[in-house]
Order: structure tokens, then C-alpha cells, then sequence
């Protein structure tokens, strides 16, 4: 094969020329627009479209694309303008039914005629650039029909008053408004905007704009919103039905505007059902609704928070500066629990738990309860109310869920390391005495201090606790060492160390001699197997239990403090004693000694003591005597002490004085460790340092920081800079 010779092919053309008939095209062009005569007239079912198509591919195969198209057009053209009168013709709601009948007709027609000249559509239009078939159909439907003179104005008025009659509570034909606006959004974006969407647009504001202040006159801010929630819904509503999915936010756009923003202020501030008597009546849904409503125009939430902030400011601020509501510190601490439980559940289930209303509340929360100076020693004295033991119905779980509370009350404090002081000394008394809850319940406490806080916060309160342990292991030494003591009373020393517990001045009291050897004993027992310690006794925290007879032989076995009990065993000795002669017998302050009188003597069903003459307080004057016929229906009689309750003048002064004393060493310390790691640092950077290192437990007076800086550089921890006196260098 590759040996044989190749041969050349070659296509020659016809040597005849082929003649096309000079009428041809004029010929073919009548049957084609017969066709489309039968097609508009609906009598396409005789048509032969394979014969159609063969001739309009002719048509174009001979060069005759340019009269078979503007022929199409000429021939759409006098159709629509035929279809145009008939729809202008129709009257009232016919008008609307006429021209989607003709829409419709004109759609499958357009269908045929694409399918006849699809040829041209395909070769003859993407070369000359001209307008696609079906693309033709619709702008000569747009030009033709929908711009028309008569039709334009009547279809934009006839559209927008069925709205009209639909949004005042008719019910209109959403099937044939559905098929009316597809209509126009398939003419083309442009069409169904400038025809039908800017003018729907502003029709609409003006409704609401009129509707809006005819509500706002008459109804209350439930209501309104209620009305204006309603009217949202029902314009997303309409759009799903029949309008451009596109419309959704420009129409909710102009209702959130008409009926929320433009009344926002007046509607957050109306008077008796705005928001504020909203928060005070707890509703709920309607708080819900102004949240969802206002989130959606600017600056809607950020109104709600400010109304709100300052409303919990106002309360809140009422409630700490109220002298009335400053008397029962338990209460006061209640009432701060209630409102913040009060505004979290606002918070969760209205306002969809935003944070930056959380945010709000905390700062709020963080104002007014750092305006009362007591509140550190307030929370203080609910946590001792609630760690009691006696809480009747309180099970541990609630106390946990409590603890949780005062633990967020804790936290909006300034003066963390006051609280600290107070709650060391009710701890101290509540573990002395006894009285807890659990110790369970005081130990969570604790860690959630420690992770609040960190380790140099609890360290004294867990050494406490160890104090306590290490002192029941040293009774059990006492009492192996003793063994005569099995028969006489009964000793318990709990031995505390200095530095964990809160310092109290050692107060002199005499004890009944019994007490008085059985001391000593311990004393030595102590001193002798621990080296270089000193005890001294703290009797205004003891405790005992003494057994008493009455008139008539009954007995009963009554729990007092240890002040109580050495005013009780004089009465062993006398029948009748003055208060000066207590005094002076047991030398008890006259304070606590009247606090130990009163609940001996005053408290109804415990009064082991009667006083003359009766009256509520303890005079100078007044003498005692065992109250013989005193009765309980109970053998163990139970005297408490006046509980912890809120300090005196001179005590808080006292307080106030240690706490500012212990902050100096904590500046102090700040001050080295900033300094140590910069080595030089201006003036107003060392406080905003210190400030901040220190704001987890108090908030640093400047005035102070100031004095702490003098003193280290007196001391050569620092230095002045020889130039800028406002700039400080650290010493190593």
C-alpha cells in the first residue's frame, strides 16, 4: 500500500448553476406567517411543525434570516396590539383575569414560534447579535402591553389597591396576583421595580406612617407591638404568596421604620406600659416581642439597654441607700438575689440571653451594690445565716445553689479583702460554736473563693479548718495523759493558730474554779509537749453545756456560751444578784455581759433567769434570780447568744482600720513586683499597674499608692529619676 502511488481527491463544484426562485422567499415567508396567525388564533393543531421548522431553516440557509426575523416582528407586533385593546377593554376585575389569560396565551404561542424558527434562533441571531426569540416575545409584551397608555397606570393602581384591601382585612385573588407579578419579574428585573416595586414601597410607607400614629394614640406598648408584630408577619407573609422573594427586606425595611424606628423612644418611655413598667411587671412576652422588634432597626437594642441599665441603677441604688432596708442585713442581701434572679430570667427567656445585656446587668449590679460600704460584710453575715445549722428545709443542694448566688453577689465587689475580713470571723464563730450547716458546705465555699480569688485569699481560711482537726487529736493526747479527770466536767480546747484566725483582743473572765484548775491542767499538758508556744484563752468563743434544776425538780441540760454559763454558776452560790455584782464576780465586758443577760433573761420560753423590774433592756440597776418556774417540754434547752449581726460605729471604724492597715504590705508588694520586672516606670503607669494588679481583691486609692511609693523610696526599694521627678527607677 505505502508503495502504490497516493491519490489526490478533490470537490469540485456543480459545472450548472443552481437557481433559486426569485418569489422563494416571499413564498415561504407567507406560510410561515400563516402559521403564526393560526398559533395566536389557537388552531395550531392542523400545523405541520416539521414542515415549519424546514422552511424557516431554508429561509435562513438562503440568506433570508434578516426577513424572516423583522417579518416576526412586524406579525408578534399587530397581534399584541390586537390583545392590547381586548385587555384594555375588560372592566373592572375582568381586567386583571383578561390580561394573565392573554399572558398565558402568548407564553405558549412564544413556545411554537421558538420551536419553529429555533435554526435562526441558534445561527442567524448570535451572528447579526440580535434580540433571541423568546426574549423578543417578552419585550414586545412589555412595550406593547405593559406599557401601553391605557394599561401601565390601571395595572400599577389595580395591584396596589388589592394590597390595599388585603392589609384591611379582605381576602383577595392571591392565585391571579401571584401570576400578575411573575409576569412582570419575567419581563426582566428592571420591569417588575420601576412598574410595580417602588411604588408598592412607598404606598406602603405612607399606610404605615398613618397607621402607625393612629395605633400609637390609642393603644398601650403591649398592644402596639403586638400590632406592629403582626404587621411584619403579615408583609413576609405577602411576599412568600405572591411578590419577589427579593421585596422581603425592602418591604420589612419600611415597616420596621414606620412603626418602630421612627416611635422607638416613645414607645420604650410610655407612660404605664413602657419598658420600664414592663421589667417591674415581669412580662415576659411582651419584653420578648420590643427585643425581637427593636433588634431590627439600628440602634434598637442598644435603647432597650440604656432604659434598662439605668432603671436597674435607680432600683438598685433605692435599695442600698434605703435606711429601713439596711437593718436586717439577710434581708437586704435577699432582696439583691431576688432582683438579680429577677433580671436573669428577664435575660434568658426575653432577651434571647444577649450578652451585652448580661453585660449590662453585671455593671449595673457592680454600681450600686459597691455604693453601700456594708455590703462586703452584708453578704458576709447572709452566707453566716445561711451555714447555721437549724436552716429548717434547707437541704444541701439549695445551699450549694445559694453559695452559687453569693458568689456572683461576691464577685461584683470592690473591696473583696473586706469581705474576706468579715467572713473570717463568722467562719470563726460558726466553727467554734459549732453551728454549721455542714462542713462540706463551707469547704465548697472556700474553692470557689480559691478559684475566684486564688490560693493567697482561702490560705487562711483552709488553715482554719486544719486547726481544727489538729485540735481534736490533741484532746485525745489531754485526756490519755489524764485519766483521773474521767468523772469531773468535761473539757474541749480548740487551739488556734494566731495568724489563720481572726485576731481577737484577749478579754479577761473569770471562770468558776472548777473550770479555772481544769485549765491549767491543759496548760501544762500543751506547753509541755509543744516548745516555745503561748496560749492565751479566747473565752468570749467557747461554749458549754451545764445541768440545771428548777422549782419543782425539774432538771434540764442547757447549752450557753461560756459567759453565760459563768454568770449561771453564781446563781449556784446566791439567790438574788445585782448586775453590778455579776460585773464585778466574772469581769465580762459590760457590752457582751448585757448581750449574755438579755438572752438569759428576756428571751421568751428560754428565760432560765428572771430581772426586776421587767423591761426590754438591761439597766445598772437590775437584779436577777434563778426563774424557778421555768418549763420546757424539752430536757436540752438550747440559749443562744445575740447571732452575728451588723457591727457598731466604733466596730466598723475598727474594721475599716485593720483592712486599710493589711492593704498597705499588698500595694507595697505590687508596686516591688512591677517595678522589678520595667525598672523604670512614670507615675501615672504605676497606679493604672498597681490598680489593676490588685482590682481582684480591692479597688487602690491613688492617695494611697502614693504613700506606699514615698515609703519605698525612703526605704531604697526605689528611686526618683535626678531629671523627671514623675518618673521612678527600682534599686536592686
Amino acid at each position: 500500500m505505502s508503495n502504490q502511488k497516493k491519490r489526490n481527491f478533490q470537490i469540485e463544484a456543480f459545472k450548472h448553476r443552481v437557481v433559486v426562485d426569485p418569489k422563494y422567499a416571499e413564498k415561504t415567508w407567507k406560510i410561515l406567517e400563516h402559521a403564526i396567525h393560526e398559533i395566536y388564533n389557537h388552531n395550531a393543531s392542523g400545523l405541520s411543525f416539521e414542515e415549519l421548522y424546514r422552511n424557516a431553516y431554508n429561509m435562513v440557509l438562503h440568506k433570508f434570516g434578516e426577513k424572516l426575523y423583522t417579518g416576526l416582528v412586524t406579525t408578534m407586533t399587530s397581534h399584541l396590539k390586537e390583545i392590547s385593546k381586548s385587555i384594555e377593554a375588560a372592566q373592572g376585575g375582568l381586567f386583571l383575569e383578561e390580561l394573565n389569560r392573554k399572558w398565558n396565551d402568548h407564553n405558549k404561542a412564544l413556545q411554537m414560534i421558538r420551536d419553529i424558527l429555533m435554526y435562526m434562533d441558534r445561527t442567524y441571531i448570535p451572528s447579526t447579535q440580535k434580540t433571541p426569540v423568546h426574549e423578543l416575545g417578552l419585550n414586545l409584551w412589555r412595550d406593547n402591553i405593559v406599557h401601553a397608555t391605557k394599561i401601565q397606570a390601571r395595572l400599577l393602581n389595580t395591584l396596589l389597591e388589592l394590597i390595599l384591601r388585603e392589609r384591611t382585612g379582605e381576602v383577595i385573588n392571591r392565585g391571579l396576583m401571584r401570576n400578575i407579578i411573575k409576569m412582570l419579574m419575567d419581563l426582566g428585573p428592571s420591569v417588575y421595580q420601576e412598574d410595580f416595586e417602588k411604588p408598592f414601597l412607598d404606598v406602603s410607607a405612607e399606610f404605615y406612617k398613618g397607621e402607625s400614629q393612629k395605633f400609637i394614640e390609642c393603644c398601650d406598648c403591649g398592644d402596639y407591638l403586638k400590632k406592629a408584630e403582626r404587621r411584619l408577619n403579615e408583609e413576609v407573609e405577602r411576599v412568600t404568596h405572591y411578590l419577589d422573594t427579593r421585596s422581603e427586606s425592602k418591604i420589612t425595611n419600611v415597616v420596621e421604620k414606620e412603626m418602630i424606628a421612627n416611635h422607638m423612644l416613645r414607645l420604650v418611655h410610655m407612660e404605664n406600659s413602657g419598658l420600664v413598667n414592663m421589667l417591674l411587671d415581669d412580662k415576659y412576652e411582651d419584653l420578648k416581642r420590643m427585643y425581637n422588634l427593636f433588634r431590627r432597626v439600628h440602634n434598637g437594642l442598644s435603647t432597650i439597654r440604656e432604659v434598662m441599665t439605668s432603671h436597674i441603677r435607680e432600683t438598685g441604688k433605692q435599695l442600698v441607700t434605703d435606711p429601713e432596708k439596711l437593718k436586717d442585713p439577710v434581708e437586704f442581701v435577699q432582696r439583691l438575689l431576688d432582683e438579680k434572679d429577677k433580671y436573669d430570667r428577664i435575660i434568658s427567656s426575653s432577651f434571647n440571653n444577649d450578652k451585652t445585656f448580661q453585660n449590662a446587668l453585671n455593671s449595673s449590679f457592680e454600681y450600686f451594690i459597691n455604693l453601700n460600704p456594708r455590703s462586703p460584710e452584708f453578704i458576709s453575715l447572709f452566707v453566716d445565716e445561711k451555714l447555721r445549722k437549724g436552716l429548717k428545709g434547707v437541704s444541701e443542694e439549695d445551699v450549694e445553689i445559694i453559695l452559687d448566688k453569693v458568689m456572683m453577689l461576691f464577685r461584683y465587689l470592690q473591696e473583696k479583702d473586706v469581705f474576706e475580713k468579715y467572713y473570717k470571723q463568722h467562719l470563726a464563730k460558726r466553727l467554734l460554736s459549732g453551728k454549721t450547716v455542714s462542713d462540706d458546705a463551707e469547704r465548697s465555699l472556700i474553692v470557689k473563693l480559691k478559684t475566684e480569688c486564688g490560693y493567697q485569699f482561702t490560705s487562711k481560711l483552709e488553715g482554719m479548718f486544719t486547726d481544727m482537726k489538729t485540735s481534736q487529736d490533741t484532746m485525745q493526747g489531754f485526756y490519755a495523759s489524764h485519766p483521773e479527770l474521767g468523772g469531773g466536767p468535761t473539757l474541749t480546747v480548740q487551739v488556734l493558730t494566731t495568724g489563720s484566725w481572726p485576731t481577737q483582743p484577749s478579754v479577761t473572765c473569770n471562770l468558776p474554779a472548777e473550770m479555772s484548775a481544769l485549765c491549767e491542767k491543759f496548760r501544762s499538758y500543751y506547753l509541755g509537749t509543744h516548745t516555745g508556744r503561748r496560749l492565751s484563752w479566747q473565752t468570749n468563743m467557747g461554749t458549754a453545756d451545764i445541768k440545771a434544776s428548777f422549782g419543782k425538780g425539774q432538771k434540764h441540760e442547757l447549752n450557753v456560751s461560756t459567759y453565760q454559763m459563768c454568770v449561771l454558776m453564781l446563781f449556784n452560790n446566791a439567790d438574788r444578784l445585782s448586775y453590778k455584782e455579776i460585773e464585778q464576780a466574772t469581769e465580762i465586758p459590760a457590752p457582751d455581759l448585757k448581750r449574755c443577760l438579755q438572752s438569759l433573761a428576756l428571751v421568751k420560753g428560754k428565760n432560765v433567769l428572771r430581772k426586776e423590774p421587767m423591761s426590754k433592756d438591761i439597766g445598772e440597776d437590775d437584779a436577777f434570780f434563778v426563774n424557778d418556774k421555768f418549763a420546757s417540754k424539752f430536757y436540752k434547752v438550747k440559749i443562744g447568744t445575740v447571732v452575728a449581726q451588723k457591727e457598731s460605729e466604733p466596730e466598723k471604724q475598727e474594721t475599716r482600720q485593720r483592712v486599710e492597715e493589711d492593704r498597705k504590705p499588698q500595694i507595697e508588694a505590687a508596686i516591688v513586683r512591677i517595678m522589678k520586672s520595667r525598672k523604670t516606670l512614670d507615675h501615672n503607669n504605676i497606679i493604672a499597674e498597681v490598680t489593676k494588679q490588685l482590682q481582684s481583691r480591692f479597688l487602690a486609692n491613688p492617695t494611697e499608692i502614693k504613700k506606699r511609693i514615698e515609703s519605698l523610696i525612703e526605704r531604697d526599694f526605689l528611686e526618683r529619676d535626678t531629671t523627671d521627678r514623675k518618673l521612678y527607677r527600682y534599686l536592686a
